[in-house]
């Protein structure tokens, strides 16, 4: 079981980013799906969660500006965010609870300039 995270890359405050996260060797459909931070000197710490019965939930900080969803045709998990900002900048690392043990995705770097 793999997790392939892309889309990160450089841009602007106010700019949006939307990274993937794309499954093999199992299906996501109905798997719990989070991404996670970690910027430099700083812990990571999650944003945002996905259920297999679809809730979702966020880090306060990103609320109304990131969007976690999933594409069961594409077996992929994305996050969409909107209005970027340089409290943003982060390695993002997606992750799946197979139920019985987890996977965890390599990090894609964002960047947001001021």
């Amino acid at each position: 079981v793999q997790l392939q995270a892309s889309g990160g890359g450089l841009v602007q405050a106010g700019g949006s980013l939307r990274l993937s996260c794309a499954a093999s060797g199992t299906t996501i459909s109905s798997k719990l799906m989070r991404w996670y931070r970690q910027a430099p000197g700083k812990q990571r710490e999650l944003v945002a969660s996905l259920t297999g019965a679809g809730t979702t939930n966020y880090l306060e900080a990103v609320k109304g500006r990131f969007t976690i969803s999933r594409d069961d045709s594409k077996n992929t998990v994305y996050l969409q965010m909107t209005n970027l900002k340089p409290d943003d900048t982060a390695v993002y690392t997606c992750y799946a609870w197979l139920g019985t043990r987890d996977v965890w995705g390599q990090g894609t770097q964002v960047t947001v300039s001021s």
